[in-house]
């Protein structure tokens, strides 16, 4: 019997070890490796024997020592850092990448958690409260109406097709602007207005609500600058689940501080290795958002909660296929478009 190798690159705890054994107990020619170190070395020696990896980081040194790799799952849905390198195998090599959409129920409800926290003035008053002030009414931070804005999805993956759903209990109109309609054949739960990224401004001047949920590529990064977040007007409320740099950082605080628009809530950002300033906070932007009042700031946490189980089902059910021979996986990265 061949037997499907799938080797872990990282520290994976017991509850999750037990849940994907239990998953694959009836696949009787699957063998998941744990190894017991995770250190370079002792990745290097497993390598050779791996037809399937599971993890997020590996050094090419590891990737070029995997000459049976069939199949590189990323548990996340963010590969902007494994497109080079798998572009350069791929010269060579057959290796297939895919990344995962277990966590974007998640990011869809943060990012409506986040607009809604935003439209509410939610965390005004929450600290209000925490001083002491008893109901302070609408002449301090009065709430933005939902009904009858118009909604604009930037992207229409798995994170804001959810998002969409979610959002459709609500008396408002949407727009979806996305790279191609050509080959989609994802249900819309409402009517919406459809734009392709070459009609960005048309789709920008059509909605005053811009939820950013789009793969970060070369032809993504800085795709909404000053001009871009001007078009959505003076009451604009942007959500960006996305990555920070698909909005030009100086942009948006400018945007933001001169009320260009209403206000944003941001789970992305630009700088993930701050360094600590002279009182020992560390804030992954130069501009300083965390002094406007109209703007939420959240620490890239859409994901949470990272231990939910259910979300390795697409990294289950993508083993399963390598073992059964196929090669129709579930969320295979294009290396061409980056995503």
């Amino acid at each position: 019997m061949t037997v499907t190798k799938v080797l872990f690159i990282w520290d994976v705890r017991q509850e999750l070890r037990e849940y994907l054994e239990r998953s694959l107990e009836d696949f009787s020619g699957v063998s998941l490796i744990f190894p017991e170190n995770t250190d370079e070395e002792s990745l290097l020696r497993l390598a050779p024997d791996a037809d399937v990896v599971v993890g997020w980081r590996p050094s090419r040194e590891f990737l070029d020592a995997a000459e049976g790799l069939r199949l590189f799952i990323n548990p996340g849905v963010g590969v902007q850092h494994h497109i080079p390198v798998f572009r350069d195998l791929a010269t060579t090599r057959n290796v297939t990448l895919v990344n995962g959409h277990g966590n974007t129920y998640f990011t869809a409800q943060h990012a409506v958690a986040l607009l809604l926290a935003l439209t509410n003035k939610v965390i005004p008053h929450h600290n209000w409260m925490k001083e002491g002030h008893w109901r302070r009414g609408d002449d301090h931070a009065k709430s933005t109406p939902l009904r009858y804005r118009r909604i604009g999805l930037l992207g229409y993956g798995a994170v804001n097709s959810k998002v969409h759903r979610f959002l459709s209990g609500f008396s408002v109109e949407f727009s979806i602007c996305k790279r191609s309609w050509a080959d989609s054949a994802i249900p819309v739960p409402t009517p919406a207005t459809r734009y392709e990224s070459s009609e960005l401004h048309q789709f920008l001047d059509e909605v005053d609500t811009l939820i950013v949920a789009v793969p970060q590529t070369d032809n993504t990064v800085g795709m909404i600058q000053a001009a871009e977040l001007q078009m959505l007007g003076a009451k604009g409320l942007v959500v960006n689940v996305a990555r920070g740099d698909v909005i030009v950082e100086k942009d948006l605080y400018e945007a933001l501080s001169l009320n260009i628009i209403a206000g944003a809530a941001i789970d992305v950002w630009y700088d993930y290795r701050p360094e600590p300033d002279e009182a020992g906070r560390r804030f992954p932007f130069k501009y300083p958002f965390h002094e406007l009042d109209n703007v939420i700031l959240s620490p890239h946490r859409g994901a949470s909660p990272m231990d939910d189980l259910e979300r390795w089902d697409e990294v289950i059910e993508n083993i399963k296929r390598v073992a059964q021979g196929r090669t129709d996986f579930l969320n295979t990265v294009d290396l061409e478009r980056g995503y």
